[in-house]
């Protein structure tokens, strides 16, 4: 991919210098000081559920796999920075910059929920620092796009979901990365060509009004198509889809016989209730029980709900606009935060940072997210935090209690624990081998049944619990109590 400034072109270009800069002035401050490979533990987490929903959809990582790969800084790089100022012995350790970050990370396709870790990033304090932007820039468009889709998959079922929204996407990459995060949440095809290129999505097209306008009627259009597609699916609304859209796909589907697989007409305009229901009898009527109707127009989770109130006779949903761009809530909020830093002696110190806004408070320390599921009941229990290296798996029964609310509380007994982050890289050197996506949208469908129904509502769902072990806990009130007269002894009195 190349890259143009003021008529000069960057044939180097990464997705290094893809951060903000105050992280790479952060990063001179820690080389200055002699700190920058002091070790560190970063994690990435949400504070609220998106869409009101009662689960979100994880999906970014193979983003991320393919981000840290190539993280080092290209000559064009460090020329561009020398020109900012950066200069010396710094400008030479981001010449010699190599990535040796350990990574977990939730796989794509778990259901995941706010306040707990998605993405643990540890290693050198400032090699931390740099990822950050990318990373959330990555996890907070995804997550969005596949809890979208899986909403509306929750919807419709079985049904087919294709995804449809590429010109209405926030540019390029944003419609590709948004039609991989949209079939992890369970969409069965996109009509974006490169991206059935790159992900291996089936894809699917018909035709545009324009073609029928070329035309100027239904019946030539249709049958000019016929002549040169053998799968047929004709737009039927340009003029008047149940006076002339429908006959004339009948009658193209007629004369050509077996000559074509007539699959069915789409709608893309009106009330789809009423028009599905009318287009449904006149294809019934003529002998084409099999035909499908393909409906679009500004669909999501709530109007398709609506139309299937109304009995609407639609197949097949196409979803565009309010999926790729996740329409009602356009930004997820997930954080960066550091939990834990190498103090002098070499030890890991628990850090907190703290607010007068409770949820902005983070959980101190470098953390394992295990899934209780209950063996009797086949279904989770709730997520249960735990710092890193502590075994859930041996422990009898568990004491579950919600972090702020602690009187709601329960002991778990014949339980399984599953850790949920995983290891991607070890120093720098990927560890993981990334599921093909088939796998990972059946992985997000097993996982997605796991849930009680009362978390999958799409309107005013249960909250899911995700509670913190005792310690962590403990700590944490400790580490605010601790910070709080630390501030009272030494701040500055009103």
């Amino acid at each position: 991919m190349q890259f143009y400034k003021g008529g000069n072109m960057f044939p180097d270009d990464s997705l290094t210098l893809h951060t903000d800069l105050y992280q790479i002035n952060m990063m001179q401050v820690y080389f200055n000081q002699n700190m920058h490979n002091r070790r560190a533990v970063f994690e990435i987490y949400f504070r609220k559920n998106p869409f009101n929903n009662g689960y979100a959809v994880f999906a970014g990582l193979e983003r991320i796999i393919s981000y840290l790969n190539h993280l080092t800084f290209s000559q064009s790089d460090l020329e561009y920075l020398a020109t900012l100022g950066y200069q010396g012995e710094f400008l030479d350790y981001l010449r010699n910059f190599k990535m040796s970050l350990t990574v977990r990370s939730v796989q794509e396709g778990d259901l995941v929920f706010a306040n707990e870790p998605l993405v643990q990033v540890e290693g050198p304090l400032a090699q931390c620092q740099l990822v950050e932007t990318a990373l959330l820039n990555i996890v907070n468009f995804q997550i969005l796009i596949a809890t979208k889709a899986a909403r509306i998959r929750s919807v419709i079922e079985d049904e087919p979901l294709m995804e449809f929204g590429t010109r209405r996407a926030q540019e390029m990459d944003a419609a590709i990365w948004g039609t991989r995060a949209a079939v992890i949440g369970g969409a069965n095809g996109t009509s974006n060509v490169r991206a059935g290129k790159l992900f291996d999505i089936p894809v699917l097209g018909t035709h545009a009004h324009s073609l029928v306008q070329v035309y100027g009627n239904d019946y030539d259009a249709f049958m000019a198509y016929a002549k040169t597609h053998h799968d047929c699916v004709f737009l039927v609304d340009t003029y008047d889809t149940l006076r002339l859209g429908v006959p004339a796909a009948i009658r193209v589907a007629r004369e050509l016989g077996d000559k074509i697989n007539f699959l069915g007409v789409r709608i893309d305009s009106g009330d789809l209730a009423y028009i599905s229901k009318k287009v449904r009898q006149q294809l019934d009527e003529a002998g084409f029980p099999d035909a499908k109707i393909y409906a679009s127009n500004d669909l999501d989770e709530n109007t398709i709900l609506n139309l299937k109130m109304q009995k609407a006779k639609i197949d097949v949903w196409g979803v565009g606009t309010k999926l790729i761009t996740a329409y009602d809530q356009p930004a997820l909020g997930a954080v960066y935060k550091i939990v834990a830093i190498e103090d002098e002696k070499g030890q890991l110190r628990n850090t907190i940072k703290l607010s007068n806004n409770a949820e902005k408070v983070s959980t101190p320390g470098k953390k394992q997210v295990w899934r209780i599921t209950s063996r009797a009941k086949g279904k989770s229990e709730g997520d249960y935090i735990t710092y890193d290296g502590t075994d859930v798996q041996a422990l009898q029964e568990l004491e579950m209690f919600h972090p702020t609310y602690t009187y709601i509380n329960k002991i778990v007994k014949d339980f399984d624990a599953v850790p949920l982050l995983k290891d991607i890289f070890n120093e720098g050197k990927l560890v993981y081998k990334q599921p093909n996506l088939t796998e990972i949208q059946a992985y997000a469908r097993k996982e997605f049944e796991k849930l009680w129904d009362e978390y999958k509502r799409v309107l005013n769902p249960q909250d899911y619990p995700v509670d913190l072990a005792r310690d962590i806990w403990q700590d944490k009130m400790d580490l605010i109590d601790q910070m709080r007269k630390k501030a009272n002894q030494t701040g500055v009195a009103k």
